[in-house]
């Protein structure tokens, strides 16, 4: 055996386990289907685990040993990957990899992945939601068709823009359009097929459809019925690093800040509406949120911007 795979043998375990492992990774890719960049990041999760078992029970683990595997050795591992420097976000990822490939061998037969399922993954941080103040988000939905140089390209970017603050879109639901939406601007309200094909209706502003017009007429392509709404320059579907790169050229010009991103004309959207008085339950549906608890976070950024403004105007503040 030569040093190479003398190598490769100590970090990824016996010849039993290396087998089984790359029939999972197989199975990620070609039956699964899954994004490359995760079979790379699930193929690193369940090598740092085995390097973590080799150190952990003193020889490269087998089959057998996951079939023994207890609850105290994940944790151990998971302990291991914190001090080595693992955020939550990354220990979570971590153990979803493990996960994964331990309820694979469940399925064939080759152990039991109780541990698996017993250990709970760590609790992610809360993170709030960043919206834009009233008058930036106009100004993005407004100024966005002088950054570019082809007027049809300007009027795209700055409808699907019009869109995510005017609805409260998501990118994806934007982009996914046909082009026989939006076409009668008497309409009052649209259908939108948000996650898990999940159907909402949503209201549809005169400035929504405004741009949506002004996009229609200057587009080189024909918009048919059942085809996408919205093209990349050379006609094919446009996609969302294109309007992210627009509105990454916008924070500058605008001296807009980083987490002034597509996605927060969204929530700029949920957190308007709920500073005018809406109702939870309303823009709850609005965004097509499948649980209340998802569209209570706005409440906390809410809050927050009151607790800003008592402390900037109150003499004992």
């Amino acid at each position: 055996m030569s040093n190479q795979d003398s190598e490769q043998f100590l970090i990824i375990g016996m010849p039993d386990l290396q087998e089984a492992r790359s029939s999972w990774l197989s199975n990620l890719q070609n039956s699964r289907r899954l994004a490359l960049n995760t079979v790379e990041a699930y193929e690193r999760d369940s090598r740092q685990f085995l390097q973590f078992m080799t150190g952990h029970i003193g020889e490269p683990p087998s089959l057998k040993d996951l079939e023994e595997l207890r609850l105290a050795d994940l944790r151990s591992f998971m302990a291991r990957r914190r001090n080595d420097g693992a955020g939550v976000r990354s220990l979570a990822r971590s153990l979803a990899g493990v996960r994964s490939f331990l309820r694979y061998l469940e399925k064939k037969g080759l152990i039991n992945a109780a541990a698996a399922s017993a250990i709970r993954a760590p609790r992610q941080p809360k993170t709030l939601p960043k919206p834009l103040p009233v008058e930036d988000a106009r100004r993005v939905v407004t100024q966005s068709e002088q950054l570019n140089e082809e007027p049809w390209i300007a009027a795209r970017n700055a409808a699907v823009l019009t869109l995510l603050y005017g609805c409260g879109l998501r990118i994806a639901e934007a982009l996914a359009l046909k082009g026989d939406d939006l076409l009668d601007p008497e309409a009052k309200s649209m259908r939108v097929t948000g996650k898990g094909g999940k159907t909402r209706i949503v209201p549809v502003l005169p400035v929504v459809y405004q741009a949506v017009a002004q996009y229609r007429n200057l587009c080189p392509y024909d918009l048919h019925e059942g085809e996408l709404l919205f093209r990349g320059a050379r006609g094919g579907p446009l996609h969302a690093a294109i309007i992210q790169r627009d509105m990454q050229k916008l924070r500058g010009a605008l001296g807009l800040p980083d987490s002034a991103t597509p996605h927060a004309l969204r929530h700029s959207f949920a957190t308007h509406l709920l500073g005018r008085g809406g109702d939870l339950r309303t823009i709850q549906e609005l965004l097509g949120h499948a649980s209340l608890s998802t569209t209570q976070i706005y409440t906390d950024v809410d809050s927050n911007k009151l607790m800003e403004i008592y402390d900037r105007a109150h003499p004992r503040a």
